[in-house]
């Protein structure tokens, strides 16, 4: 151990006549920790929040959508394109789609609105994990009527289980009369109900197969779109660009990224502005270990003194000071980290965290810490605990061996 290790652990040893100064010391340590232990428990939260948003985004709808251009939400013909994409390499499904929003009751006294969702039956087997009731099966031979499977919100609001008829009633394609237009109406049986855990899904979608909403909707053949899944999701939009460019017009894609970039955006944007804010407690803590050692320095002037005229550099007493703010930047910070780190496990594993689900579309929150994340906390904290030695360490440094033997 070298000479300047051995005299900052020293001043920072406990002693009789300076306890007021150890006190310090602790409250800059304290400082340290508290600051960290808060990032890292904000940043896991906000990742958190990021990563569970998109895996229950992508875990149901297609990472790229194939649309038209001035059709509305109908595609017809789609069989060409379906082939084209089928052929490319990084397209590992390729399926058609219909979406459409409706009316949907049991009792005439109370409608609700509903997302109408028809997927093939290789689509609903990939969907068979948010399976919550029932059944997926959509055409069961001992149905007299077409299956539908409800999100648990909406069946619950509904008061329907599976084995239950409900009506739906849709405008779209309604049929002019003299009267004027009557809007379709079809018979549904719930054959199940579904929990995605994201809160606007389960609250007001349905699935049923795309042959029964091309019925409702009078689509004949046509459908609103095809859906793709791609081995990479995060090159969504690039394979986009690509397949957009190889289609032609009139058809668009839009991939997931594009549709919820207003949504990550903010994410992103939150979890920058909390860090920042976060980061200020850290900074108010540099300030604990600023006047700790200025006191530290005030408290030993005279023993600096002795060591400069015994030949101590002004060098060597200037890195004891900075090693005294280190040895209390470090200790804080590897406790905030192992604070943190504990924290977050534990919020985690209970479920700690609860969200109201209309509000953050998912109703609950689960910690992930990027270790990338980790390692900048525990470097600009360190930094910063750095930065805030230069002040003190300097003016110990500047002290002359006479002057500082004087000092009463």
């Amino acid at each position: 151990m070298s000479l300047e290790w051995y005299l900052a652990s020293r001043y920072l040893s406990a002693r009789s006549s300076s306890r007021f100064l150890n006190l310090s010391t602790l409250i800059a340590i304290g400082g340290v920790c508290v600051g960290v232990m808060a990032l890292i428990v904000v940043i896991g939260v906000m990742s958190g929040l990021q990563k569970e948003l998109r895996d229950r985004i992508l875990g149901t709808n297609p990472h790229i959508m194939v649309l038209t251009y001035g059709e509305g939400l109908r595609l017809d013909r789609w069989q060409v394109p379906l082939a084209e994409l089928r052929k490319d390499p990084s397209v590992t499904v390729a399926e058609p789609f219909v979406y459409s929003e409706a009316l949907i009751f049991q009792d005439v006294n109370y409608q609700q609105g509903v997302a109408l969702r028809g997927i093939t039956h290789s689509a609903a087997d990939r969907l068979s994990h948010q399976l919550h009731d029932g059944e997926w099966d959509f055409d069961a031979e001992d149905l007299d009527l077409p299956g539908i499977v409800l999100g648990f919100r909406l069946a619950s609001r509904l008061l329907v289980y599976p084995g239950d008829t409900v009506s739906l009633l849709s405008g779209h394609g309604a049929e002019l009369t003299p009267a004027g237009f009557i809007p379709r109406f079809k018979k549904f049986a719930v054959v199940g109900t579904f929990k995605s855990g994201m809160y606007e899904y389960d609250n007001q979608m349905g699935y049923m197969s795309v042959q029964a909403a091309q019925d409702l909707l009078g689509l004949d053949e046509s459908v609103t779109g095809l859906g793709i899944w791609i081995d990479d999701p995060w090159l969504a939009d690039e394979v986009a660009e690509r397949l957009e460019a190889d289609l032609g017009f009139p058809y668009t894609l839009r991939d997931w990224k594009r549709m919820n970039q207003g949504l990550f955006s903010a994410l992103k944007l939150e979890k920058l502005a909390m860090t920042v804010i976060l980061l200020l407690i850290v900074l108010v803590a540099a300030f604990n270990i600023i006047s700790t050692l200025i006191m530290v320095v005030t408290d030993k002037t005279r023993e600096i003194g002795i060591l400069r005229s015994m030949g101590m550099t002004a060098r060597s007493i200037l890195r004891v000071f900075m090693f005294q703010g280190m040895i209390i930047g470090i200790g804080g910070t590897a406790l905030g980290l192992a604070g943190g780190l504990a924290l977050s496990w534990t919020i985690d594993y209970f479920g700690l965290i609860s969200l109201p689900g209309d509000v953050y579309l998912i109703d609950q929150l689960s910690i992930r810490l990027d270790p990338s994340d980790v390692a900048l906390v525990a470097v600009l904290s360190v930094l910063i605990s750095f930065g805030a030695t230069i002040y003190p360490s300097r003016q110990a440094a500047k002290l002359t061996p006479v002057e500082a033997i004087r000092d009463e």
